[in-house]
């Protein structure tokens, strides 16, 4: 799995540029069109939020879990809205910083290794995006990507009662998906091989599920479907909006950029992160059908 460090360099990295882009609650995962795209980002976000807590039957004092919850978007959600109560847990600093900051109950926390004894148990549990951290290159090269998913999916069934329900997103491998042996990040910049080794760069220590398959079977017997939907095209619209957001101007936002210019210099690794800035790798391989992008809804049963 990706470790702290392995998040801090991908989030806490970028911490004070994305909220001075996206706003204090910003929320750094795939957005809700449904085919409109003349929606604002703020509104195909709430959008999302209102799927998910309609999903899960969240309403005043439902004790929410928010795994991976990043800068608390859909914490704020629930607990503004719809009256209920929420813990969020991330692996990043930075995030649970800011979070907290801004009055929000999220601690620093391996959401895979939560028990019932730690915090109780929850109505409904959310994960949106955490998965893609949670099996490593190494762990999928050694065969135990689907037991990580299964061991997860046992955690998620202790801290829920019987008919409680988790949604999660997460983006997937497709049916363009490249053998690993082609993947090479000296490359040609812009071929499929080069973008996916980006994408390595970009989220060290993760490897995807290869199709929501994946994921549904390894929820067995714990859990059964109750919804399905793919989010690719709504995500290639979020990151476009994020490009936008991240290039308008800003004094304290290019106070910042001006500050990385050393680290840009000296550091391999962070070159590698300012191309994937430049290139938006997961917007490419959404378009390129390299990768997909689900939204899952699962009840226990």
């Amino acid at each position: 799995m990706a470790q702290q460090a392995d998040l801090d360099f991908t989030y806490t990295t970028i911490d004070k540029i994305f909220r001075l882009s996206m706003g204090e609650t910003g929320d750094y995962s795939g957005a809700k069109y449904d085919g409109d795209f003349s929606m604002t980002l703020e509104d195909a976000q709430k959008a999302k939020h209102k799927f998910i807590a309609d999903s899960l039957n969240i309403k005043e004092g439902s004790k929410v879990l928010d795994m991976a919850c990043g800068w608390a978007p859909f914490t704020r959600y629930i607990v503004k809205e719809r009256g209920a109560t929420s813990m969020g847990l991330t692996l990043s600093q930075g995030q649970a910083d800011a979070c907290q900051k801004n009055g929000f109950n999220v601690i620093v926390r391996d959401c895979r290794t939560v028990k019932p004894e730690d915090y109780g148990t929850f109505d409904a549990i959310t994960c949106i995006g955490g998965l893609e951290h949670f099996c490593s290159v190494e762990e999928w090269q050694a065969g135990k990507q689907e037991q990580v998913y299964k061991d997860f999916f046992k955690v998620l069934y202790d801290l829920l009662p019987v008919g409680g329900r988790y949604y999660m997103q997460t983006m997937t491998f497709s049916k363009n998906m490249l053998p690993f042996e082609d993947i090479d990040i000296n490359a040609e910049p812009g071929s499929a091989s080069h973008v996916l080794a980006l994408m390595i760069k970009e989220f060290p220590g993760s490897w995807l599920p290869y199709g929501p398959e994946m994921v549904i079977d390894c929820a067995k017997p714990y859990f059964k479907l109750i919804s399905q939907s793919s989010g690719r095209l709504d995500y290639i619209e979020t990151i476009g909006q994020w490009r936008k957001r991240f290039r308008k101007f800003n004094l304290k936002k290019y106070w910042l950029y001006l500050s990385l210019v050393p680290k840009l210099l000296t550091n391999k690794e962070f070159r590698h992160q300012v191309a994937v800035f430049k290139v938006s790798p997961n917007r490419v391989c959404f378009e390129e059908e390299i990768m997909d992008h689900y939204r899952l809804v699962f009840e226990k049963i």
